[in-house]
């Protein structure tokens, strides 16, 4: 059984040493290009959560309009920072961003309705923003 599945902070150093040294015969490359495809992965990933944080609030910010806050309004600008932030650090994620954009759409109704509680047919299946318009730090839906 390797570090890699008993310690893997453990692996992650003797890996990081061995490509350091030039030890090429010495690195676990399975594990390897596993973890480096995982971290790939992880970026995508990363750009959904951080619509589906805006999307959600954004829907409730259209359909509660008597509960509307700063927190809500900080909550909207730190995600549209944070994407566009990814997206410089990540430029190679542009041709993924409509599908984040749809996925985060998605996850973001199921947020709206937890914690809304308003009936799930409130929100309509498709999202009823552009993208141009979810990361224009000047729109709020009305």
């Amino acid at each position: 059984m390797s570090t890699y599945d008993t310690d893997f902070y453990a692996w992650t150093q003797t890996q990081a040493q061995h490509l350091k040294a030039g030890k090429w015969e010495q690195l676990d490359i399975e594990n390897l290009v596993e973890e480096i495809e995982s971290l790939g992965k992880r970026e995508k990933q990363e750009l959904r959560n951080r619509f589906r944080v805006l999307l959600g609030h954004l829907l409730k910010w259209q359909h509660q309009p008597n509960q509307r806050s700063h927190s809500w309004q900080a909550t909207i600008r730190e995600q549209r920072r944070r994407i566009v932030q990814h997206l410089e650090e990540n430029p190679s994620l542009q041709p993924y961003l409509p599908e984040a954009f749809q996925r985060g759409y998605e996850d973001g109704v199921d947020l709206a309705i937890e914690e809304t509680n308003l009936p799930d047919e409130t929100f309509p299946a498709n999202c009823p923003y552009t993208l141009e318009q979810v990361l224009n730090a000047e729109f709020l839906p009305d």
